[in-house]
């Protein structure tokens, strides 16, 4: 995860600093360079909410993923537990049955 933000963070500053430079090394008249301008920005921020839209499906995938391990872990422990218990039980009951014949005999 901290791979993929520190690339979409180097993609971000990569295309701010072509928008700058060609901005800056434009020689065009005030009204193109606003044009190249607003037009670069689109493009960027068109890239960004893509970019954003679709880290944010890996996250949801993601979690959605580990929500769905952690409930068939749970869910396993659960069974693990119940077979204990009853097993536990199952001892007891024979046990004190056992202590019972030995307390008449």
């Amino acid at each position: 995860m901290a791979k993929s933000s520190n690339v979409f963070i180097g993609f971000l500053a990569g295309a701010v600093a072509g928008v700058a430079a060609g901005v800056l090394l434009a020689p065009d008249k005030g009204v193109e360079t606003r044009k190249k301008i607003k037009k670069q920005a689109k493009k960027v921020s068109d890239d960004v909410h893509k970019n954003v839209a679709q880290k944010l499906e890996d996250l949801k995938s993601t979690v959605s993923d580990f929500t769905e391990g952690v409930k068939d872990r749970f869910s396993n422990l659960e069974k693990e537990v119940e077979e204990q218990v009853q097993d536990k039980k199952e001892r007891a009951k024979k046990a004190t049955e056992a202590a019972k014949k030995e307390a008449k005999a």
